[in-house]
């Protein structure tokens, strides 16, 4: 089976929409990830033997049960509103029950490890801003960390979120780092699209494509003028080697960008 870096998925007639499996075209993630839409009315179980899992809701409005508790999220859009999210560990059962139309992604890796279920709520991941007045203002986006490394030292995974400042670029300077990660994009109108760059390789990104990164590969992304872009981001951790936040690894032939005076012509 050829690996691929970029897909275009669909949903099924269940309701279920693949990106990445251990043993698709997209196994060099090491994550199983997957996004659901539920009826008004549904509900859904997961439970995983031997992999920890979270559960970030997109849009909707959702009742999350799980370890005997009943949480409930609501979200307009990516957006508008901040994350609600469940992180359980392998063995625990979760049911979604669909209050509204929704959809949930569901991000799953190999984790031998126990830990106490974790929900996340709006207030725990604020948007940041970043790179703001850099580059010429073209790179400057808003980015919120569910989990990583320092929130949650027994995952083997990280969940972020990121907004595109329209027609601005994310995650530049390009930058690779040794650990596989995926984007899944949205943006806030259906002919929205984008730039996706993963190594030497570029692909239109669009509504609910998704970017499946090889551990270093250089991915900057960008967005088109007039239109907003939402990515999660998911980063699996490798065994010896977790990825931080300082693991930015910026390629070297664009390390000048941070001293450049991009209001004098003669140095952009």
């Amino acid at each position: 089976m050829e690996e691929k870096v970029f897909g275009y998925p669909q949903f099924d007639d269940q309701g279920e929409m693949i990106l990445s499996t251990y043993d698709n075209e997209y196994k060099a993630m090491l994550m199983d990830i997957r996004v659901y839409r539920l009826k008004t009315g549904e509900k859904r179980t997961f439970k995983k033997n031997d992999e920890e899992m979270a559960i970030l809701l997109l849009s909707g409005k959702i009742v999350y049960r799980f370890d005997g508790k009943e949480e409930a999220g609501e979200r307009k859009d990516v957006f508008t509103d901040g994350p609600y999210c469940v992180h359980v560990s392998k063995t625990t059962e979760v049911e979604i029950e669909a209050l509204a139309g929704t959809e949930i992604l569901v991000q799953c890796t190999k984790n031998d490890r126990s830990f106490e279920a974790k929900f996340y709520v709006p207030k725990d991941a604020p948007w940041k801003y970043s790179s703001v007045g850099k580059f010429g203002n073209v790179a400057k986006r808003r980015v919120s960390t569910i989990f990583d490394i320092d929130i949650a030292p027994y995952s083997n995974m990280v969940l972020g979120e990121v907004l595109n400042d329209r027609g601005n670029w994310s995650g530049y300077l390009p930058h690779r780092h040794p650990q596989p990660e995926l984007y899944y994009f949205m943006f806030d109108r259906p002919e929205g699209f984008g730039a996706s760059f993963v190594g030497d390789d570029v692909f239109k990104s669009v509504d609910k494509s998704f970017s499946a990164i090889p551990g270093g590969k250089l991915h900057p992304q960008s967005v088109a003028p007039g239109y907003q872009m939402y990515t999660c981001w998911m980063i699996r951790h490798l065994d010896g080697n977790p990825w931080h936040q300082t693991d930015r690894n910026e390629d070297e032939a664009y390390l000048w960008l941070h001293e450049a005076d991009f209001s004098d012509s003669s140095q952009i």
